[in-house]
């Protein structure tokens, strides 16, 4: 299968799991409709001649100050001021929810994670179906939907996995004192040899000049969701998985879990947490950006993250790790078969307007996106600086993101025999449940709880929080 082929048939592949997100949300909204009255339209616009500022609520603390760069050029263009403030990591739905109560400093742009967000934030979301935005969308299945109207609209296409630094990674191979035969990389396909080769890098770290093989596993309340939601999205995967129904279909169904998986979870969070540049007992401490930090200044050869990583590790003072050596390698758990598993790959990221604030202001707020996402500037802003893999139709096949890590999903998109993992986390039923599966792993790591307690409270928890939906 040729390249543009292989990815156009994952790429279908994330369109269908989307569509199915975007059923099973409207199905489970009471009453069957919403309260939206706000349509806007790109072929008869609202005037927008008064609007001085607009307002984006944004998601990624990572990459605020390249929106605060497009911000200051949209300006330029337009006399229309975008401000842009950034919820602290793992605090935007808190955010949200504070700065929705007051209309007057309501954002008129803000996220929604997909249908499960949705539901909570449709009173908010105005009627995107009438504007080019959503006409670029390259698949319109992708929109999360009700009915004739359009709610919410994904700007990004994004993967994660374990991103490793070939360059030390060559260094342990060539090694004399390894004790594994494996040459390089292309030869570690499964749990198995990355745990042999992980645990005897641990063994001659000094030698390699590490601190550990993996960043810190940050388990700061905020800091946790790597783990909490992005790596338990393989058990809930394979768990799922059976080849007809969207797992994230099935988890959204999903009113209780087995936790089938436990097992394999906990082997690849050990593997992490024993072979850490960090002691266990100081990972309730250590943010996302420490660890990203290990990572860039060479202290560590691996750590778990996205194609959105790659930004704090390059402008991490002192980074040492080269655009040529950054790579990816899929979570292997153990489980039959994963030598064919490809990375993590989906799309929560929803753009949504606020239809509460003034008429003018979201059709302002649609014109700065409709820009972002088709003009000039934009498009290179949006592939260059924001690193993203866009799914519109404005976008060419050459008009491809320069971030490395994003080029290395759509590689591993693009590789036969191999398969991506759906994102099932965006079935989970709330955020309670990942801070209490977050907290549990927290106490597992300082070893104040047991391992079954953990898998236990985790299922326990689950059917509490279906429960609570559903009242």
């Amino acid at each position: 299968m040729n390249k543009i082929t292989k990815f156009a048939a994952v790429f279908m592949a994330l369109c269908v799991s989307a569509s199915a997100m975007a059923l099973a949300g409207c199905e489970q909204e009471a009453g069957g409709g919403t309260d939206n009255t706000s349509k806007l339209s790109s072929s008869s616009k609202i005037d927008t001649s008064g609007v001085k500022e607009i307002y984006y609520l944004n998601f990624k603390p990572e990459i605020s100050d390249k929106y605060e760069a497009i911000a200051k050029q949209y300006e330029k263009e337009t006399g229309i001021k975008v401000k842009v403030s950034t919820a602290a990591s793992g605090e935007y739905e808190k955010t949200l929810s504070t700065q929705m109560a007051n209309a007057d400093t309501a954002p008129t742009i803000f996220q929604i994670n997909g249908p499960v967000g949705y539901e909570s934030w449709k009173d908010y979301c105005a009627d995107l179906s009438g504007t080019d935005f959503y006409a670029n969308l390259s698949d319109k299945s992708l929109a999360i939907k009700n009915g004739d109207g359009v709610y919410g609209v994904p700007y990004a296409v994004e993967g994660y996995g374990i991103i490793y630094n070939n360059a030390i990674m060559d260094k342990y191979f060539k090694s004399s004192k390894k004790s594994t035969d494996y040459k390089d990389m292309s030869e570690i396909n499964n749990f198995k040899k990355l745990k042999e080769v992980v645990e005897d890098m641990t063994k001659i770290k000094d030698e390699l000049g590490i601190k550990g093989v993996f960043g810190s596993t940050s388990l700061k309340k905020g800091d946790d969701w790597r783990w909490q939601t992005h790596l338990m999205d393989l058990p809930l995967y394979y768990e799922l998985k059976d080849g007809k129904t969207s797992t994230i279909t099935k988890c959204l169904d999903a009113k209780e879990i087995e936790f089938k998986y436990a097992d394999n979870f906990k082997g690849i969070f050990d593997l992490y947490t024993n072979n850490s540049c960090t002691e266990k007992n100081q990972l309730g401490s250590k943010t996302v950006d420490e660890s990203m930090s290990e990572f860039a200044l060479g202290n560590v050869a691996m750590i778990q993250n996205g194609n959105w990583g790659w930004d704090p590790i390059s402008k991490t003072k002192g980074n040492v790790v080269k655009e040529d050596d950054i790579k990816y390698l899929p979570i292997y758990t153990g489980v039959d078969g994963e030598e064919s598993q490809g990375l993590c790959v989906g799309t929560e990221n929803y753009f949504a307007v606020n239809n509460k604030v003034d008429p003018a202001k979201q059709q302002a707020s649609v014109d700065f996106l409709e820009w972002l996402f088709s003009s000039e500037y934009g498009k290179k802003a949006v592939v260059k600086d924001l690193g993203f893999i866009a799914p519109f139709t404005t976008f060419s096949e050459n008009e491809r993101p320069e971030n490395p890590l994003a080029k290395e999903v759509l590689a591993w998109m693009e590789k036969d025999g191999v398969s991506s993992v759906e994102w099932t986390f965006q079935g989970i039923p709330s955020e309670h449940w990942k801070e209490d599966f977050g907290a549990s792993l927290l106490e597992y790591v300082q070893g104040q709880k047991e391992w079954n307690k953990v898998v236990d409270d985790a299922k326990s928890s689950w059917k509490t929080e279906v429960s609570l939906k559903a009242e």
